[in-house]
């Protein structure tokens, strides 16, 4: 079993913790991190976005000019692509861009993000993050003393004064256990979890 230590807010190490083999000692299996990737990305467009074809702009019904004897190229409507205020070729239409991924496909790259973290040594546990007041300061101080800039903070239960306190922080997100997900572990450098978030994704993702 992978050992972390476990760090207080001021920084300093209380305790080591075990962590689970079967979570955070997974084989880090890149395709379906790319997949899981993709698919969140993918069903987050909305898939609106629309444009005329030149079937569909107004006007152009009438031959701007005589087909021979002018000197210039022959055109049939000035809604051609080629003219200014004409329509779109192959234009975008309104579409549904959702992928799947398998229950059993999601977990497993759960695993390996978290996996991945724990490798690279940016998987940070705290024993607890309890702030008295909603004080942006207050967590820029334990940021601090972590030595974090940018970071995903991980809690196992809401917590109004911790999640005010994060929320301005640029480069900084707080989720729950049961939000989780892979991009957003990859995508920020650093996971910060508390000891009870571990204990937590332990059971459940057992």
């Amino acid at each position: 079993m992978a050992k972390v230590a476990v760090l207080n807010m001021q920084g300093q190490q209380v305790e080591e913790l075990e962590l689970s083999d079967a979570i955070f000692g997974a084989p880090v299996n890149e395709h379906l991190l790319h997949r899981a990737v993709v698919t969140q990305l993918a069903n987050k467009r909305q898939g609106t976005q629309s444009a005329l074809t030149r079937g569909e702009v107004r006007g152009g019904g009438a031959k701007p000019w005589r087909q021979k004897g002018t000197g210039r190229a022959r055109h049939g409507s000035i809604r051609s692509p080629q003219w200014a205020g004409g329509g779109v070729v192959f234009a975008p239409k309104p579409r549904d861009y959702t992928k799947k991924m398998n229950k059993k496909e999601r977990r497993i790259a759960l695993k390996s993000a978290l996996t991945a973290k724990v490798a690279d040594a940016k998987f940070v546990v705290v024993d607890e993050l309890k702030f008295d007041e909603i004080k942006t300061k207050n967590m820029i101080n334990v940021l601090n003393n972590l030595k974090i800039k940018k970071a995903l903070i991980v809690i196992d239960k809401n917590d109004a004064n911790v999640e005010l306190s994060t929320r301005n922080i640029q480069g900084v997100k707080m989720a729950l256990t049961n939000t989780i997900n892979v991009y957003d572990i990859l995508k920020y450098e650093t996971c910060i979890v508390t000891k009870d978030a571990v204990a937590m994704i332990e059971e459940v993702y057992a």
